[in-house]
């Protein structure tokens, strides 16, 4: 289970050097590793097992057989919520927005820092493994990137999963279920989209989102927090009740 109250349970700011020491340990090796697995699995697919790679053919040849001009429309849609500019600019502007709310930049970086890390695994192992991409039409134009894993999925799900994170902060109920039910069918409609305009098989899309899952952990995970390490919100100096994180309302 994520914990999701250890940036209101403890919202001391970390040192410069905490952070550095943090972000290395608690993201870079984990990360590392994480990238080996990837590269591992990349490998075996495009390698040893590449007879199963062959058979997601089919599955992408049943999707051109569901293309239709609405769909064709929707997904093209739907696939810019995974471009590296949507997801970039949306990082940016809910990092500033949430800076600007709390005024605590270690908790306003997490999405950034999922985005960011998955990017580095996803372009690190597709320049290794250089997976094909699907042998059908393809609607989209081709990144220089291979098809394994999948970018756009791992993206997609690493900054709406983290969002969705975030939103669990919102103080009204029905605001806070609208936004997190938006934010994690984003990216299924992402992989949805990649499937049906022919840039990726099966297997793409599934460690690409998963590469986004374990990047959304380390985000979120980045920096040590104690339980309890700062005293509850209540009542200033100034007898004015304040809300912890300053996104409630």
């Amino acid at each position: 289970m994520v914990d999701l109250e250890r940036w209101t349970d403890d919202m001391s700011a970390p040192e410069g050097r905490e952070a550095r020491r943090d972000l290395g340990l608690r993201v870079g090796v984990p990360a590392a590793v994480w990238w080996v697995l990837v590269v591992g699995l990349g490998l075996l697919h495009v390698g040893p097992l590449a007879g199963l790679r062959e058979r997601e053919t089919a599955v992408s040849e049943w999707f051109v057989e569901q293309r239709t001009a609405t769909l064709d429309t929707l997904t093209e849609v739907w696939g810019v919520m995974g471009n590296t500019e949507t997801i970039i600019g949306i990082c940016l502007v809910v990092s500033a927005v949430v800076l600007w709310r709390t005024r605590q930049w270690w908790y306003a970086v997490v999405p950034a820092i999922a985005v960011a890390v998955q990017a580095g695994v996803f372009m690190l192992a597709a320049l290794v493994v250089g997976g094909e991409r699907p042998d059908v039409e393809q609607l989209d134009p081709a990144p220089p990137t291979s098809s394994f894993p999948s970018g756009h999925s791992g993206a997609s799900t690493a900054l709406y999963v983290s969002l969705a994170l975030m939103a669990q902060r919102i103080g009204h109920a029905w605001l806070r279920v609208s936004v997190t039910v938006v934010l994690l069918v984003l990216p299924l409609l992402v992989v949805y989209a990649r499937l049906y305009r022919g840039m990726h098989h099966v297997s793409d899309v599934v460690v690409g989102v998963l590469n986004g899952l374990v990047c959304v952990v380390l985000g979120w995970y980045w920096l040590r927090r104690t339980p309890g390490g700062v005293e509850e919100s209540g009542a200033d100096d100034d007898g004015v009740e304040r809300v912890p994180g300053g996104l409630q309302e």
